[in-house]
């Protein structure tokens, strides 16, 4: 086989056969003069045959080459090379004369030497080597005559046979003959040219190494680019064998082939490019031996050139429509590269084809969907300018159905803004906050993990510029807030951000606490909230671990085993997967008994005062003591791990707590970094006060030191109020050492805590009374010193100066009751009960405000509450009731509810004051009622005027009402007949205090279930803490509700229901030992007694059977397994009902059957029996519908979903008949707003926070003109209904669409919140395009429930009182469930239907 010339000119012998000779330089050719030999060989000629020179003659070169004897047929094989080699070719390249050269059968061959000679013969071919050489010089190959040309030709093909494979010649410049003479060209004339130009394709691509140069692939490259442009097409061989070198396989193999291939179809895309299109031909059967390797191949092509691959791009567009879910997924993978790659410009030059693939995001194979998304990623990074192109599609992706796709959206937004952060917009960045309450918890992981880091990189290390940093300074906020979450993953995740990203536990105390003291000032309030929670909740751990070290210290006993298996349990609640973890935490109790090194090693991790430094050495050794080698994976080490991460002090020490102080000291100087931080100096301060005064809760003895008392002292003398009173509650916190270690600090904070306490601000002189009562041992002195003089100044004219005194008066009271609580007595008789609460010295402004900012309250009204606070502090000191001064206190409470806040009643008070007087009054006997000794003298009349709070006229008062209502349930301060209250709020205008009201039911509900678990004595106490037991509460409290007059009336019936469904719906989620039938039995039993309020009255008791009846109506309606037997005999609270006597009997029902089935379903016509045997239209609506139904039928809220349709048993229900949804709604309104005669009352308005309730004066005068009975007066906001008048409203009644019975305030002219205060209806897209602009109202959701990703289940957040509305909607709107993602994201992206 014919080889090309080895150019580094190594000997023949050292080439094997079969070997190839190669070279990266330029071949020489001998002299164009005939001589001997460059080595000084002779040139030795066959016998006979005279020199050869140019001496002679061309006719004696003829005759000296001829051999007459010659015969062609013999020549021509060699002409044609037996090994298939293009001989021919070459001589004629060199030659010139083809014709010539095919003509001459018998003059051919001149030496009968080289024709006679073999391979084998090695001595000939040495000999005359010198010869074969000589003959191809230029002389002869050049030479004119044509003979000569002729005769030269047949020797050196005799030669090439000869020599082969190895080549004869080894001069430089024979491949770039071939080049540039086009030798190959001639083959063209051949039949079987194809077949030598694909071996001379191959064999060029196979012998191209790294130690050719480039003048070597230069030719060969001119070569194989002639063979192609001059041709008249490329077959699909010979372009196989170009194309081969692009497989990543061979790439890998021959890089120099892969470069020479690529630089060639550079230079000859035009040509070949019509060839590549025939031979790549998607989805047809071709005979190419790189059909398989399509994709890479245009991959390849792509990246050489786009224009090789014009033909094919519209087969692709094509192919992505593919019905073959595979194929279309193989067709993304190879256009997402094209699309990604850094220089590409595809999408722009090509955008048919992009937008096809746009919409592969919304491909309905899950695979093709998760390509498209990972392509994002390499999208975003190399081409900035297609992100608005692909925000929309990964918003749709963001709420995929599929964990994965949305897992994959994070990680895709978040690795570019690591890269950069100006290739993620704010549009992207909220996707993945969105995804931080996803449902799945390993979709949340990734959301927040990838915030915390972007946050690291560019706040924290300021990577980017402040412009940067401000671009991602919310996340902070948003992964503090992810606290409120329920899940105990999502609060220690939480925490480990906090420790590593947020405030990183390993950098210099110096550093941590400034990056502490400035991150803790740029934070929102309800992320402050969850910090300081954080820290609560790990300071509440480590005293259970202490705690449990305590117990470990005691002798062996059952109550001692009792006691730790109960903290044990504890502790397990704070760790991941409680169950499994109640496991791990007894073993490492177990091991904590036997390993006393241990025991001392974890009572120093939890010591006051363990320094960071010491913390990490004990969790390190703790570790290692636990560590198992021969388990790599020890999920018990885990377990203990997350343990000790939790209850290490990893950021607060003395020397932390000495760094913040001297940082807040440079703030107070002016010396700080406070505005490079981006915060004020005032801000700063007062942030680090407050931050100290959490710290002092949790480290209390980290602060002991006098120079951290004097920073401290330097604060109380500052004007701003916030920061003394912080400071002042510092030392109330951590000074119990001061009068014996400190004695200078202790004379200088005495004079000033009793300048506080007398005329400070009423929260200073507050803390600066429990502050001395704290600290000092001679307090009694010091309140006394204070007492006195406060006790005789008191006066009444100057209301101004009375706030302050009663409070401290207040506080001194209710901590030394034995010393103060006679003095006190003479002052609440003769001037707190009589001079102040019973007089009005100032008139009020007639506004018809019902609510006003604190600022703008006048001073007597804010004396006169503080008043009603000190007489509840006053009794809460003496707990006991021997002078009857509480029962005194409730009946002046009382008396200010139903005078509506007016005590006097001289009309003299303006409307918000009122409202400020009411909550006063009903907030203390709520106060009043967490004391047993009170609790027991609150009459059944005094519990119901405190519960009507809660359906107060003004909003305020509902609202913070509610929240301090249920900060006491969840306590468990207050008894149990309290959480009946919230049934009252199913009738609460405003579809934001349902839902609080919803969420606070569900968490007390939760924790008093989760405390009879934990607490195996509570079962001695069932009546005072099972949630079931608030049935007959609930039952009483509504049977003496002002509005249910008659018994038989509908719409009062209705009202009843919707209260009790209200609460009944979350009792019946779940049916935990059969509480379903104890609930229906405590209903029956009722009937059986007699109201214990007014046992003699027949009315009294007919409402409170009617209510049990309806109690049992829906029971009935919504569980299927209330007639079970009951678990046990309920216990009805005597305060309430009578004993049962034993010869009652009631079997009577209170409801008709028509009434019964209208509360039922909204239809009147339709019977029980119907209902049952399943012929009412009812039965055969699916259960979605009915839900519907029952949503729309009962008026619910403006978008038409129930809060308290979220879990339904057994529902049933349809609409009204003839009314259409969105008719229904416009009704409604109108009727909200202009059909009082139907509605519940003419005062109840609601507005939001920051707007006015106004009371229109019209309402006034009608109420005033009217002068209603003492016994049918005016409720807060919930008057008793009038007579419906005659025939015609009694029609009109009949027709419209059924009501909750809850007025629904119109929007206020002045307030354009007030639309969604007061629930008017409106059509749902008027109520979408004005939530954004909504009034912001203070709210208080201690658990919002958002839905997740997958939509069957809830994530539960806690909320503060500042939460505002449009955070609220955020979070709601953060949870997509996957019914809904189904139904119309994934329709609108288009989803191909295969």
């Amino acid at each position: 086989m014919l080889h090309l010339p080895e150019l580094h000119e190594r000997p023949v012998e050292d080439c094997g056969e079969g070997k190839f000779i190669t070279s990266s330089a330029r071949m020489d050719f001998p002299a164009t003069q005939p001589k001997p030999a460059a080595d000084g060989k002779i040139i030795y000629y066959p016998p006979g045959v005279k020199e050869i020179t140019d001496k002679i003659t061309n006719d004696e070169v003829v005759k000296r080459l001829k051999c007459p004897n010659s015969d062609w047929n013999a020549c021509k094989p060699i002409i044609m090379n037996r090994r298939g080699e293009d001989v021919l070719g070459f001589l004629v390249s060199e030659m010139g004369d083809e014709e010539k050269l095919l003509s001459h059968p018998r003059e051919v061959m001149v030496v009968k030497t080289f024709m006679d000679m073999d391979q084998d013969s090695e001595d000939e071919k040495q000999q005359y080597l010198p010869l074969a050489l000589h003959l191809a010089s230029e002389f002869f190959l050049r030479n004119p005559n044509k003979d000569v040309r002729l005769l030269v030709a047949c020797c050196l093909a005799d030669i090439f046979r000869i020599y082969a494979p190895e080549a004869p010649y080894t001069s430089h410049d024979k491949l770039k003959n071939l080049a540039w003479v086009k030798s190959y060209n001639i083959c063209f004339e051949l039949e079987d040219c194809n077949e030598i130009f694909i071996q001379l394709f191959r064999t060029l691509f196979s012998v191209i190494n790294n130690s050719h140069n480039q003048k070597v692939q230069m030719h060969m490259l001119d070569l194989m680019s002639s063979i192609i442009m001059e041709g008249d097409g490329v077959t699909q061989e010979l372009l196989d064998s170009i194309l081969i070198n692009l497989i990543p396989a061979h790439k890998n193999l021959n890089k120099q082939a892969f470069d020479l291939a690529k630089v060639l179809l550079k230079r000859t895309v035009q040509t070949i490019e019509p060839c590549i299109a025939n031979v790549l031909v998607l989805g047809k059967s071709s005979v190419s031996d790189l059909s398989e390797h399509v994709f890479d191949l245009i991959q390849e092509l792509f990246a050489i050139d786009p224009h090789l691959l014009l033909s094919v791009m519209p087969q692709l567009e094509f192919k992505l429509k593919s019905n073959d879910g595979e194929e279309r997924l193989a067709v993304v993978r190879l256009l997402a590269k094209l699309f990604g790659s850094k220089d590409s410009d595809l999408a722009t030059q090509n955008r048919p084809l992009w937008q096809c693939f746009l919409g592969r995001f919304n491909d309905i194979h899950v695979p093709v969907r998760l390509e498209s998304v990972k392509f994002a990623s390499h999208c975003l990074m190399n081409h900035p300018d297609l992100a608005k192109d692909l925000t929309e599609y990964l918003k749709v992706r963001s709420h995929d159905p599929e964990e994965a796709i949305r897992h994959d959206v994070i990680v895709t937004i978040i690795t570019a803004g690591k890269r950069d952060l100006s290739l993620v917009n704010d549009q992207l960045l909220g996707f993945v906050r969105e995804r931080t309450l996803d449902k799945r918890w390993r979709v949340r992981k990734e959301a927040m993990m990838g915030l915390a880091q972007l946050y690291k990189k560019y706040c924290l290390h300021a990577e980017a510029g402040k412009d940067a940093a401000e671009k991602v300074s919310w996340i902070k906020d948003k992964l503090l807030h992810i606290y409120y979450q329920n899940s105990i993953d999502d609060k220690l995740l939480v925490e480990k951000i906090f420790a590593q990203y947020l405030v990183p536990h390993n950098l210099e105390t110096e550093e941590r606490m400034k990056c502490l003291y400035y991150l803790y000032a740029s934070l929102d309030p309800n992320a402050v909230k969850a910090l300081n929670e954080m820290w609560k909740c790990q300071n509440m751990l480590r005293s259970h671990v202490r705690e449990l070290l305590d117990l470990h210290k005691q002798p062996t006993s059952e109550a001692n085993s009792a006691a730790m298996f109960g903290k044990l349990m504890t502790i397990a609640k704070n760790l991941p997967d409680p169950g499994k973890a109640q496991d791990f935490v007894k073993k490492f109790n177990q091991v904590l008994g036997d390993d006393e090194k241990l025991r001392s090693q974890l009572e120093l991790l939890i010591s006051p005062t363990c320094s960071c430094k010491q913390a990490d050495v004990c969790v390190r050794e703790i570790a290692r003591k636990l560590a198992n080698p021969k388990q790599p994976t020890n999920p018990f080490l885990e377990m203990v791990k997350f343990l000790l991460e939790r209850i290490a002090p990893v950021h607060i020490d003395s020397e932390a707590i000495s760094a913040l102080v001297k940082l807040m000291n440079k703030s107070i100087e002016g010396t700080a970094d406070d505005e490079e931080e981006g915060v004020s100096p005032d801000t700063a301060i007062r942030a680090g006060l407050e931050l100290l005064k959490v710290l002092s809760f949790t480290h209390p003895t980290s602060f002991h030191s006098a120079e951290t008392y004097e920073s401290l002292l330097q604060c109380l003398r500052m004007e701003d109020d916030k920061v003394a009173e912080a400071a002042i509650q510092i030392f109330r916190n951590t000074g119990h050492k001061i009068e014996t270690d400190l004695p200078q600090i202790r004379s200088t904070l005495i004079p000033i805590l009793h300048q506080k306490a007398k005329r400070g601000t009423p929260h200073q002189a507050k803390q600066a009374v429990h502050c001395i009562h704290a600290i000092f041992s001679n307090k009694e002195v010091q309140l006394a010193q204070i007492f006195e003089p406060l006790s005789r100044s008191l006066n009444a004219d100057v209301p101004e100066q009375l706030i302050t005194p009663l409070v401290s008066l207040g506080h001194i009271s209710m901590l030394a009751p034995d010393q103060f609580a006679s003095p006190m007595k003479s002052v609440v008789a003769n001037f707190i009960v009589k001079d102040l609460l019973m007089n009005d010295r100032s008139t009020g402004e007639k506004n018809g405000k019902l609510w006003s900012p604190d600022e703008e309250v006048s001073p007597e009204v804010l004396a006169k509450v503080q008043a009603i606070k000190l007489l509840v502090r006053w009794l809460l000191g003496m707990k006991n009731n021997q002078s009857k001064s509480a029962n005194s206190t409730l009946r002046l409470l009382s008396a200010m509810l139903v005078s509506e806040g007016d005590l006097t009643e001289q009309k003299r008070i303006s409307k918000s004051d009122m409202s400020r007087l009411r909550l006063a009054a009903g907030s203390a006997i709520m106060k009043l009622a967490q004391e047993p000794c009170y609790h027991e003298i609150i009459t059944p009349e005094q519990f119901q005027l405190c519960a009507l709070v809660i359906n107060d006229e003004c909003y305020q008062v509902r609202q913070i009402f509610a929240q301090k209502l249920h900060k006491a349930l969840v306590k468990l301060l207050l008894p149990l007949e309290y959480m009946a209250i919230f049934a009252l709020c199913a009738k609460d205008p405003v579809k934001e205090r349902r839902a609080h009201a919803r969420q606070c039911l569900l968490k007390n509900i939760s924790i008093r279930r989760e405390y009879i678990k934990q607490n195996p004595m509570a079962n001695e106490k069932l009546l005072s803490l099972l949630p079931e037991y608030v049935v007959p509460y609930m039952i009483h409290l509504l049977a003496h509700d002002p509005d249910f007059t008659k018994p038989q009336d509908v719409d009062q019936l209705r009202d009843v229901k919707e209260c009790l469904w209200f609460m009944l719906e979350v009792l019946m989620t779940k049916n935990e030992n059969n509480s379903h039938a104890f609930m229906k039995k405590m209903s029956e039993n009722i009937k059986l007694t007699r109201d214990a309020q007014s046992p003699d009255e027949p009315k009294a008791n007919e409402k409170l059977y009617t209510v049990c009846d309806v109690a049992l109506c829906v029971i009935n309606s919504k569980s299927a397994l209330c007639n079970a037997d009951s678990p046990k005999d309920p216990v009805l609270p005597t305060k309430f009902f009578t004993q049962p006597e034993k010869d009652f009997c009631n079997d009577r029902n209170y409801i008709s059957e028509e009434t019964r089935v209208l509360l039922l379903t909204g239809k009147i016509g339709v019977t029980l029996d119907d209902l049952q045997s399943g012929t009412s239209p009812v039965n055969r609506t699916d259960a979605k519908l009915r839900r519907v139904a029952w949503e729309q039928s009962s008026d619910i809220s403006e978008t038409g979903v129930s809060e308290n349709d979220e879990n339904p048993v057994r529902i049933i229900s349809v609409t009204p008949a003839k009314t259409e949804p969105v008719k229904n709604k416009e009704i409604n309104s109108d009727q909200a707003t202009q059909g009082n005669s139907t509605e519940r009352g003419k005062k109840r308005t609601a507005t939001a926070s920051g707007t006015e309730n106004i009371h229109q004066k019209t309402e006034e005068k009608s109420v005033d003109e009217t002068g209603p009975s003492l016994a049918a007066k005016t409720r807060r906001g919930r008057p008793t209904k009038p007579e419906p008048q005659g025939t015609t409203a009694k029609n009109e009644e009949t027709n419209k669409p059924p009501v909750r019975g809850r007025k629904r305030a119109a929007a206020s002219q002045e307030s354009p919140g007030s639309l969604e205060a007061g629930n008017a209806k409106a059509p749902k897209q008027q109520d979408t395009a004005k939530k954004p602009a909504a009034a912001q109202r203070q709210i208080d959701l201690q658990r919002s429930q958002v839905l997740g990703s997958d939509g069957d289940s809830l994530l539960e957040i806690d909320s503060s009182p500042e939460y505002s509305q449009n955070a609220m909607d955020l979070f709601k709107a953060c949870g997509s469930s996957q019914e809904d993602t189904e139904d119309t994201e994934i329709a609108e992206g288009g989803f191909l239907k295969v």
